[in-house]
């Protein structure tokens, strides 16, 4: 009873110290919002679009149950999770944040996970997409298009790294579910496709609308949090708190002889990995592996903002959130520890550091590449797209409200 009252008082405290806030830098607050919801409209909003909308027709068509016998061997063994963790492995990756948790819960709603099962993949399947990496922090932040090679090889094998160790979370409460002690065939696989498939009661039309409207519904939600972490992180920075902190930091940094100019930068990044990302790459002070160190330490934590997002999507469901919130703090440890023992013989012996500042990525997103084309691209129609779909979700939820009625 003590300890539920004292969360209330800390959390009324905390909503009222907000409100004053917003009221004393009004035009600081609203500055934040926008730059928020530009961060939303243009890149978030329509670059995990199709990953959502196509992964729910994956998992109605039976796509997912598929996949998930002919990985059966793979995942069982390694991460103690059946082979649809395979999927959402790869789509997480693909798509980055908060991807791996929409797709384990719905793994989890559609039972085919346990929630130990559960909670060991959401705790590994939510990363930065290499498009992140790349473009936004290693190009558009560091000016070095190397970078993004060792920050994703860091951030990806720290992931792994977790989930080896997460699939020991549970093992005196653990219930497998389905198991293949063989190498399934191919035939097997694609009859649990049909049969999923068949067992899919919905029509084509009424599966794509649902589909529509889950994803854009998810991605609403996922924008709220980007703008009121946007603004939180501002207020802090106004109302002295983040300085406060970073004085605490501080010592840690002088530990390990990192300059306390990045102490700020740090705290940002806890709250939210862009800005973070961003102050660290504009602290002089620092040496560039001293600066990549704590960039990776903040993509493998992932920010406050996008765990308050994960644990928006996982109260839909049984999945605890402690355990993914404890491999965050791993994640961070291990990439930032991945950084600096690889920097010596990756970064630096391969020649990576002999890159000109101003260059493209080599990997992914050079000047005729893929990826930079997609990332001009998606800034420039983004809002389009936003605004597009937008208004098929308002029309497909007034027309089954009718419908209804």
């Amino acid at each position: 009873m003590f300890k539920t009252k004292i969360k209330t008082i800390v959390l009324a405290a905390s909503a009222i110290i907000m409100a004053i806030g917003l009221i004393t830098f009004p035009e600081e607050s609203f500055e934040a919002s926008i730059r928020g919801l530009n961060m939303w409209w243009e890149i978030v909003f329509p670059s995990l679009l199709p990953f959502f909308i196509i992964s729910e027709l994956l998992i109605g068509f039976g796509v997912v149950k598929f996949i998930g016998v002919i990985l059966e061997p793979i995942m069982r063994p390694l991460f103690k999770v059946p082979g649809v963790g395979g999927f959402v492995w790869a789509m997480g990756m693909a798509s980055g944040f908060p991807s791996g948790a929409k797709y384990t819960a719905r793994m989890r709603q559609e039972k085919l996970l346990t929630k130990i099962e559960a909670e060991r993949l959401v705790s590994f399947t939510n990363y930065s997409s290499p498009l992140f990496m790349f473009g936004a922090v290693s190009v558009g932040f560091f000016h070095n298009s190397s970078l993004g090679i060792m920050l994703a090889s860091s951030h990806y094998l720290g992931n792994i790294c977790v989930g080896l160790l997460m699939r020991f979370h549970g093992k005196d409460d653990d219930k497998t579910s389905s198991y293949y002690k063989k190498a399934p065939s191919i035939k097997t696989a694609l009859q649990q496709m049909h049969r999923t498939r068949l067992n899919e009661k919905r029509p084509l039309g009424k599966l794509l609308g649902d589909a529509v409207l889950s994803s854009i519904h998810t991605l609403l939600m996922i924008g709220g949090f980007i703008i009121l972490f946007s603004v939180i992180n501002k207020l802090l920075f106004h109302m002295n708190v983040t300085s406060i902190l970073a004085q605490g930091v501080i010592a840690g940094l002088h530990m390990i002889h990192f300059p306390e100019e990045l102490s700020m930068a740090f705290i940002s990044g806890l709250s939210e990995i862009t800005i973070g990302s961003q102050m660290t790459s504009g602290v002089e002070q620092a040496t560039l592996m001293q600066k990549a160190i704590i960039t990776s330490f903040i993509l493998g934590f992932s920010g406050f903002s996008i765990q308050a997002q994960v644990a928006s999507i996982l109260a839909e469901t049984d999945i605890r959130f402690s355990p993914f919130f404890f491999a965050r703090i791993v994640h961070g440890i291990l990439a930032a520890t991945f950084t600096f023992i690889l920097w010596k013989p990756i970064y630096e012996k391969m020649g990576l550091n002999g890159q000109p500042s101003n260059s493209n990525p080599v990997f992914m997103m050079n000047d005729n590449g893929i990826g930079f084309h997609f990332y001009e691209k998606i800034m420039d129609y983004g809002p389009l797209i936003t605004i597009a779909f937008l208004t098929l979700y308002f029309i497909i939820g007034i027309k089954r409200n009718f419908i209804h009625h």
